[in-house]
Order: structure tokens, then C-alpha cells, then sequence
């Protein structure tokens, strides 16, 4: 099972690993700062000593490192890792004000992905109450408010008897250790999430609503990009 490391402390840019396994899929690791895609967040990019990260992904109990092609790893490797901050960073600011979102708009969330540029997640609500004014001021006043984020753990048991905790319909929160990760925004949201996010909304800058459309009966999207 891979150590990772982000869940502790998601500003941990690099570390020293030792490998685990290669095959054909990439590398696995002892322990990792990368992200693997999941939750809607995209995969952290990076370095793995000379060589390119171009992705991470999941699998089963570990992290898989996809490296480019050509990459000279074996098993027992001491590896130096290193993020793409900038990247990484943005995608932790994009995923902390989903969280922001789905607090403003009240309607259960069907989806949601946070890529590079930009971030939307899905309601179930009527289009004529997503109204880009309203959202853009109330999310401007929870961002510079200030407010500090937490994460604490609670164990699967407990997550089954506050099933208020997941709020997203379309994503079930990592579980496969007897424990489940909560990100709480003190007064705003708490919600079950096993991604990266800032320690204070004030991080996240300043956000444009983008556009609001409609994705289908039950699915109305709304994407929101750094202005």
C-alpha cells in the first residue's frame, strides 16, 4: 500500500521514495506527494529524478507514477519526487472552491471535474435559480472572508450513519482503509473528500462563474475559472 503523503499535508511538494513495482501501466511507489485522479481532481504531473511524471492514477491499494516513455526505473530504486506546484496548487484553489460552490448553490451535486483551467461541478436544480450575479457575489464574499479549512478522519461506520457527509452523487469518497477523510470550511461546508484542497478560502483568488448550461434534465453545470 502507497504512503500518501498528500493526505497529511497536501502543500508537500517533494520527497525520497523507494520503488516498488514497474510495469506496464507505470510505477508504483513506497510512498508519494502525487495525486492520482480521482474525485473529479485530475492527476498531479511532475518528476520522478531525470525523468517526467505525465500522470497518476489509482490502482487498487497503491498509486501508479506514469512516466515517459523510455524511463529506466527498477524495483528497489531510491527515487526523488518532485510536483508541479503551480499546477498542483491551482487544482487544490479550483477544488476548495467547488466545495465554496456546492455550499452556495442548494441542490444535490450530480458531478464535477477540476482540470487546469477550470472547474464546473453539476446540480440537480431548475436553470432560472443559477443566476451568475448572485453566485460570483456570494462565492466573493466566502473567499476573501478568510475562512480556514480542517481535515479530520472519521471511520467508515460512521460515515454510514451520516450519510449527509457525501454530497456528491456521482463520486463516493476513497474508503478501503477503515477510515474516511472529512474536509470541513468552518461555517460553510463539511463533506467527505479525499482530494487536495488550501488551507484558507482567501487562497483561492479571486473566480469568474464562466458559464451555466444545462447538461441534461437532471444535470445543470456550472464552471468557474480564475479571473
Amino acid at each position: 500500500m502507497t504512503e500518501l503523503l498528500f493526505r497529511e499535508d497536501p502543500y508537500l511538494r517533494s520527497c525520497e521514495a523507494t520503488v516498488v513495482a514497474v510495469h506496464e501501466g507505470g510505477v508504483e511507489l513506497d510512498r508519494t506527494v502525487f495525486y492520482p485522479m480521482g474525485g473529479g481532481q485530475a492527476g498531479d504531473t511532475g518528476s520522478m529524478g531525470a525523468w517526467r511524471v505525465l500522470d497518476t492514477r489509482k490502482r487498487e491499494n497503491s498509486v501508479v507514477h506514469v512516466l515517459e516513455p523510455g524511463a529506466a526505473v527498477q524495483p528497489g530504486m531510491k527515487v526523488d519526487l518532485e510536483l508541479d506546484w503551480d499546477r498542483r496548487y491551482r487544482l487544490m484553489r479550483y477544488h476548495t472552491a467547488l466545495h465554496l460552490l456546492g455550499a452556495v448553490v442548494k441542490a444535490p451535486v450530480t458531478g464535477g471535474r477540476i482540470a487546469d483551467d477550470k472547474a464546473h461541478l453539476d446540480f440537480d436544480i431548475e436553470m432560472e435559480k443559477l443566476v451568475k450575479e448572485a453566485l460570483e457575489s456570494r462565492l466573493h464574499e466566502l473567499i476573501t472572508s478568510a475562512v480556514e479549512t480542517k481535515a479530520s478522519w472519521i471511520t467508515d461506520a460512521e460515515l454510514d450513519a451520516r450519510p449527509e457527509l457525501v454530497k456528491t452523487m456521482s463520486v463516493a469518497p476513497p474508503r478501503g482503509e477503515g477510515r474516511v477523510r472529512l474536509l470541513e470550511i468552518r461555517g460553510v461546508d463539511l463533506q467527505a473528500c479525499g482530494g487536495t484542497h488550501v488551507k484558507n478560502t482567501g487562497e483561492i483568488g479571486a473566480l469568474a462563474v464562466a458559464r451555466i448550461r444545462s447538461e441534461g434534465k437532471r444535470n445543470k453545470r456550472v464552471t468557474l475559472v480564475f479571473s
